[in-house]
């Protein structure tokens, strides 16, 4: 991917800075697992078993543990991932519940260990073609999620963080085997129709509206998983769930962050909730469209920025 300067009337290439270290690459991300990944950190160099994980660290959506390692060129094998970590994690749940607790000011109860997930990162400047081939997990007994994350950085202030390949997604891992028990990955349209199934048809029409308009915003895209439907811009602006009665959303902004002067919008930032942000809504009908497409811009003006 190539990053130009607009000029007054040219584009000047910006040139790609290579990193020296894997540590420069590790530090980067660690400081901002919230902005790049929606994660919370754990804690760096974690070592169990004699094997050392760069970086720990939390997914809340998908109740999952996430293992991040770090590679500053290309010769690593993304295969250890499978027959490694996984039976690190079934063996060890309760040392990762463990150091999640002491870490966080939350607490994992034990009775959760059972439904405890596990996600694997790579990150790393570029992957080969044998790195980038498909690969599906189920082994273990453990719900697992690999996948590919290329870094790159031009010039001193821009850094990217692009998915190359999603392998094994935790929605597909539990209910689409084939009869040989290899994983069939379901496409985006097929996770968020089974969302909107839950609607009653005033509610998927109401949803439909809400869908086109945000979409007509810049660079918004949908990333449905199993409890919600994500628009995403960078990070999710605005998350989605269909009842019968009505749409919820949760506007991905902290508390005190966003300007809705109608005070339609409730804060949930200490109960537990679907979605991610401190604020939000019960719609039943679209006569505040417009208003709330307002709060979704501050959002992706507060996410983008």
């Amino acid at each position: 991917m190539a990053l130009y300067r607009i000029g007054k009337q040219q584009l000047n290439y910006i040139k790609e800075k290579p990193f020296r270290l894997e540590k420069e690459i590790q530090e980067l991300t660690e400081n901002n697992l919230k902005t790049i990944f929606g994660l919370e950190f754990v804690k760096s160099e974690f070592t169990l078993d004699g094997l050392r994980i760069d970086t720990l660290a939390f997914d809340k959506e998908a109740n999952a543990f996430v293992i991040i390692k770090y590679k500053r060129d290309e010769n690593f094998n993304v295969s250890e991932g499978r027959y490694t970590y996984p039976s690190l994690f079934q063996n060890n749940k309760a040392d990762f519940v463990l150091e999640f607790n002491e870490n966080l000011d939350e607490t994992l109860e034990g009775t959760d260990l059972d439904r405890l997930q596990l996600r694997i990162l790579f990150v790393s400047p570029a992957f080969t073609k044998h790195q980038r081939e498909p690969i599906n997990f189920t082994d273990f007994g453990v719900n697992l999620s690999i996948e590919l994350w290329e870094i790159k950085r031009f010039g001193d202030t821009t850094v990217s963080y692009e998915q190359i390949q999603k392998a094994g997604a935790l929605e597909s891992i539990k209910t689409n085997p084939k009869p040989d028990g290899t994983i069939i990955e379901p496409e985006v349209g097929e996770i968020e129709q089974r969302h909107i199934d839950k609607g009653s048809e005033e509610i998927q029409e109401l949803y439909g509206q809400f869908r086109m308009a945000i979409l007509n915003l810049d660079n918004i895209e949908i990333n449905p998983n199993k409890t919600y439907i994500a628009f995403v811009a960078n990070t999710n602006v605005i998350d989605m769930r269909l009842q019968l009665g009505g749409l919820k959303m949760w506007i991905n902004m902290s508390i005190g962050e966003l300007d809705d002067p109608q005070g339609i919008t409730t804060d949930v930032s200490a109960i537990g909730h679907w979605g991610n942000g401190d604020y939000q809504l019960h719609v039943t009908d679209n006569e505040n469209l417009e208003y709330i497409l307002g709060l979704v811009k501050q959002s992706i003006e507060r996410n983008m920025g």
